[in-house]
This record gives C-alpha cells, sequence and structure tokens, in this order.
C-alpha cells in the first residue's frame, strides 16, 4: 500500500459524505481510506459506514471517547498500513486528479509533500482564493534548504489537509508534546532535526470549506497564541525566518485586535482570560477599550480599511462577512470595492 488518506472526524455528517465522495472516486489500487471517529454522536458513523460497505478501500475506526483532534491524527497514521499518510480534512474536498498527481509526486520518494489548496465558500460553490501559497512552480526542497522550506510553506500548513508525509517518519519524531496545539503535524514537520527531503504542489488539488472551521470560537486564542507560539518555538530557524511565518505577539498590534473585535473573536472576557494577564498599568488601556468597541463597527471599519489595501484580502474579507457582526454597511463596502477591483462577475461579490 503506498498511499493511506487518513481522516480525523467528529460530527460531520453534514459534510463528510461530499468529502468521501471526492476521495473514493479517486482510489486507486495502492490507496486506502482511513477514518478515525472521535466518538461522533450526529450519525457520522452511519454515513462512512455505507462507504465501507461498498468501496474495500475503505476503512473505519472508531474510539470510544475523543481524544482531540491531535491524538486522533496520530492515532489515525499509526492505524494506516501506507507509506505515505495524506492527512485530509473531513469536511473539505479532493479536486479531480489528486490523488493520481500526490502518488506521481511520492515516486521520488521524499519525506513531506505539501498539496496546495484553494479556498471556496462555506457551500464550495464559489472560489475565494485561487491558490493558498503564493508561488508558481513546483519546488523540491533538499540539504540545506530547510529553511526556504519552513518560510514558504509553514504558514499554509496550519491546514492539515496539505500534509502527505512518510509513515515511518511521523512514527519516528515526537507526537505527544505537540497533543493539545491543534497543529500536531506543524511539529512533527518543524522539529529538530530539519526536514531536508521536501517537495511542493503548487497546484490546488484540494478546496477548502473557508469559515467551516471546529474551532472557530476559540479563534483568538488560537491565532493569537497558540500558534505564534508553536512557530516560535522550532529552534533551527532563525528570528528572521519565524518573523516571515508570524509575528511572536500578534495580540500587542491593535490592528489585529480590532480585526478580531470585527470577527466577534475578541471579547472582554477574552481580554481578561489571554491579555490582561500578560500586561499591566497603562498597556492594558487600548486592548481593554478595543475589547468593548460595539461590533458593528469594528466590522465596517475592519471590511473599508481591508477593501483599501493595495493587495487584495479575500479571505480575511469573507471571512469579515461571515462574522456575527457582519451588517449591510459592512457588506455593501465589500462588495463595492470588490466589484470595482475584480469586476461584477467575481465570485465572492456574489
Amino acid at each position: 500500500m503506498k498511499l493511506s488518506l487518513c481522516i480525523a472526524t467528529l460530527n460531520r455528517a453534514k459534510f463528510i459524505s461530499e468529502t468521501l465522495d471526492s476521495i473514493v472516486s479517486q482510489i486507486e489500487p495502492e490507496v486506502e481510506l482511513l477514518i478515525l471517529d472521535g466518538a461522533s454522536s450526529d450519525g457520522t458513523g452511519e454515513i462512512v459506514e455505507r462507504y465501507v460497505q461498498r468501496w474495500p478501500a475503505v476503512r473505519y475506526v472508531r474510539e470510544a471517547t475523543n481524544s482531540g483532534v491531535d491524538q486522533d491524527y496520530d492515532k489515525a497514521v499509526q492505524q494506516a498500513v501506507g507509506d505515505y499518510c495524506w492527512l485530509m480534512t473531513d469536511d473539505d474536498v479532493l479536486r479531480p486528479g489528486a490523488i493520481r498527481r500526490v502518488l506521481e509526486a511520492l515516486t521520488t520518494q521524499p519525506d513531506v509533500v505539501v498539496v496546495n489548496s484553494e479556498t471556496r465558500t462555506a457551500d464550495l460553490s464559489a472560489v475565494v482564493e485561487t491558490s493558498r501559497v503564493a508561488l508558481y512552480a513546483d519546488r523540491v526542497y533538499g540539504a540545506g534548504e530547510a529553511t526556504e522550506f519552513f518560510v514558504d510553506c509553514a504558514n499554509y500548513l496550519s491546514f492539515i489537509g496539505g500534509v502527505v508525509i512518510k509513515r515511518t517518519l511521523w512514527l519516528s519524531r515526537e507526537r505527544a508534546a505537540y497533543y493539545g496545539s491543534l497543529f500536531i503535524h506543524v511539529g512533527v514537520i518543524f522539529q529538530t532535526p530539519p526536514i531536508e527531503n521536501a517537495r511542493l504542489i503548487v497546484e490546488p488539488l484540494i478546496a477548502i470549506r473557508l469559515g467551516n472551521a471546529m474551532w472557530r470560537g476559540r479563534s483568538f486564542e488560537i491565532w493569537s497564541f497558540k500558534w505564534p507560539d508553536l512557530v516560535w518555538s522550532f529552534k533551527d530557524f532563525s528570528d528572521a525566518a519565524k518573523w516571515r511565518v508570524c509575528q511572536p505577539q500578534p495580540w500587542r498590534r491593535v490592528n489585529a485586535l480590532i480585526y478580531n473585535r470585527a470577527l466577534g473573536a475578541y471579547t472582554s472576557d477574552g481580554f481578561d482570560q489571554f491579555i490582561g494577564p500578560h500586561l499591566s498599568g497603562a498597556s492594558k488601556i487600548v486592548p481593554w477599550v478595543v475589547a468593548r468597541i460595539p461590533g458593528t463597527l469594528a466590522n465596517v471599519a475592519a471590511v473599508a480599511y481591508l477593501s483599501l489595501r493595495p493587495t487584495p484580502q479575500p479571505m480575511a474579507l469573507y471571512s469579515l462577512r461571515l462574522a456575527r457582526f457582519a451588517n449591510p454597511v459592512s457588506r455593501a463596502i465589500a462588495t463595492l470595492f470588490h466589484r470595482r477591483r475584480f469586476g461584477r462577475a467575481a465570485a465572492v461579490s456574489r
């Protein structure tokens, strides 16, 4: 068995059929699909069982209790039998030809293959961003190029579905230390020693269902603390390289706080829990005030600011339009500027 597509899932009955349909239609004799269910309670298991009965290459493992996304993916890799594991997500879809393209990339026996993606609206009907990785050709990262691999791919790899990794490599590296981080795969890839045999497929082979992450309610904690803390923990990369991936404490930037306030992710409770303990005296004033700005006002301001920037920000604008503080004024501003820049036929203006 050459490739195992490993899906860790929890309560995705509404979406997982579309994901599985996009995979089983491409399965080849040297490919298996393993779904590890972290004790779903919404009928996910019944849906997956129908695929097991129809497709011999599909395996289903149900856990008695949920161990969290990191440990569930680790368990899925342990249960897999392929030489390589593609850590696929449970609500996104593969584009036609994706598995064949990855199998071709595996013929050179890399340690890791990074699979590029496009982002789509939550119903997958329209493209928001055509490519998540801002490169224009496939790339091979060899000896001495670990930093280039980190800079080019680390930020994108916050999306676990883009990871194809040699199973023996995964099992040989530290994993338990990253349980609870939500990014075990990033910890495995960029821990010491650095990986120096990686490939990037720049063609988007996955369509990401934007705005559907299970942890949306924790987004401020994740992107302001968990993610930068993880990136800045890697010892093999310089501070300059880490800065190119993310800032060490993004919550110290006022515009980042306003953006999170506009999303509804940053609140007075968030200030009390995450920011207040790190600050003292007058340094608390601005974060305290931002946490209390009316959400609709913050949403309008953030949409106007991002719309006026010379560099398009389609994912950020789309997220603001999905936010609980989104309102007719902010939606009108986003639509107006998007149509001026890209024309009336642009997908995300609909």
